[in-house]
């Protein structure tokens, strides 16, 4: 019996603990910096790609109309109250987004969303020069001096801008929310009979010229642009034709509110036709939707080029519009 063999049974080797980020990230040196990398440029995807995309919306809605208009006072002052809220506070604006937000990379609405404030500016601005006052004469009204001053500030100024201060300042949001506040304050009045405005045939024409002839430095940076030897995919192409997109859509709506208000007028003048046809050419100009903005060569390439089309559009809305002024010129 002593020489029996005695046989133990065998117990497996104790395998040792990993702890939840070995798990996840390895324990070798290697496979923590390969699976780190991999996982930081995941992370960067769906933050800046995916969550960025989502926030990213150009709203180029023509059916849209102001959600609680002054009732009695003026359609165009409404309306560009109206998109000036709905771009700051509903969809936020993104043209002041600093490096680090999740829209940093997609450049396309702030353009767009710079070329509405660009052309609401200007309307404003019209609005304290012309249509706001007494034959141009009368004192500025005060809201619509506040609110054409507020329009002009920068629209990339975010909490901090380092080129006037260190300490914290006023956003541009925060200044565009100020104007539209303004607006209303002045169209309210106009609504209770305080306020001057003037829907004479000659405030009409001088308020085109002035719109007209900002589409026209568009129109003139569209034809530079074009007229260079550049490449057909570019980084400045899209930059240009989201910028006009956002400016003819905002005129477009500008436009059309203003004509319910000068309404005799272009009746009286004949001039309902014409004024539908530049209404017309602005709504082609800003409902383009190309995937990439492409700038071929034109009339030699089969491809396209998207700001030879979107010029076109433009300088036809511009035509048309110095026509109503003329008419209305010549008739006074």
């Amino acid at each position: 019996m002593g020489n029996d063999l005695i046989i133990r049974p065998q117990v497996p080797a104790k395998r040792p603990e990993v702890s939840l980020p070995g798990l996840v990230f390895g324990t070798r040196p290697r496979v923590i910096l390969k699976r780190s990398f991999w996982m930081m440029l995941t992370c960067l995807v769906l933050y800046f790609g995916v969550i960025g995309n989502l926030m990213h919306r150009i709203d180029a809605d023509l059916e849209f109309t102001p959600p609680s208009p002054v009732e009695g006072g003026s359609h165009a002052v409404n309306m560009a109250e109206a998109l000036i809220t709905r771009e700051v506070v509903t969809h936020r604006w993104t043209a002041n987004d600093p490096f680090f937000f999740p829209t940093a990379f997609h450049d396309n609405m702030p353009n767009f969303q710079r070329g509405m404030m660009r052309a609401i500016s200007r309307f404003t601005l019209e609005l304290e020069n012309q249509i706001g006052r007494l034959r141009g004469s009368s004192a500025i009204d005060s809201d619509l001096e506040r609110a054409s001053g507020l329009l002009q500030f920068p629209t990339d100024v975010w909490m901090f801008d380092f080129d006037q201060s260190f300490l914290p300042i006023q956003p541009a949001d925060t200044q565009y929310e100020s104007a539209a506040r303004a607006l209303r304050a002045y169209n309210t009045r106009v609504a209770m009979g305080l306020a001057i405005f003037e829907t004479r045939a000659d405030a009409l024409a001088l308020t085109l010229d002035r719109m007209a002839s900002e589409l026209g430095s568009r129109a003139a940076i569209v034809d530079e642009h074009v007229s260079g030897d550049g490449f057909i995919i570019d980084m400045v192409s899209d930059d240009i034709f989201y910028m006009n997109k956002g400016m003819a859509y905002a005129s477009y709506l500008l436009l059309r509110e203003l004509g319910r208000d000068f309404e005799a007028v272009i009746s009286a003048q004949g001039l309902t036709r014409v004024w539908l046809q530049a209404l017309e050419s602005l709504r082609e100009a800003s409902q383009q939707q190309p995937l990439v903005v492409l700038n071929s060569s034109g009339a030699n390439s089969f491809l396209a080029n998207h700001l030879h089309l979107q010029g076109f559009y433009l300088k036809r809305a511009i035509l048309q519009l110095d026509e109503i002024s003329r008419v209305i010129r010549a008739t006074r």
